[in-house]
């Protein structure tokens, strides 16, 4: 059976708070089965170095994705490029 993809997660809770995260504080239903995370804010690549930012959503800087995370990431060469 292949997971499939649930709809996008809101970045940040409603207090403010970081849902993407470094680690999982929560029980988890299943380790390393995930290879996209995909939010209001952005589409991120789950890769074994950790986070990688590959889309922003219309209107979305990297500085406000970065302000709204709770774990470190990487922006994707070719994001980077674009918006040079």
């Amino acid at each position: 059976m292949v997971k499939g993809m649930g709809s996008a997660m809101e970045h940040v809770a409603k207090d403010g708070s970081a849902k993407l995260v470094e680690q999982c504080t929560l029980p988890l239903t299943g380790r390393a089965c995930v290879d996209r995370v995909i939010t209001d804010l952005a589409v991120f690549n789950v890769t074994a170095d950790g986070f990688v930012l590959v889309e922003l959503a219309p209107g979305v800087t990297v500085e406000q994705v970065t302000d709204a995370a709770g774990a470190a990431f990487t922006v994707a060469e070719s994001l980077a490029q674009a918006a040079s």
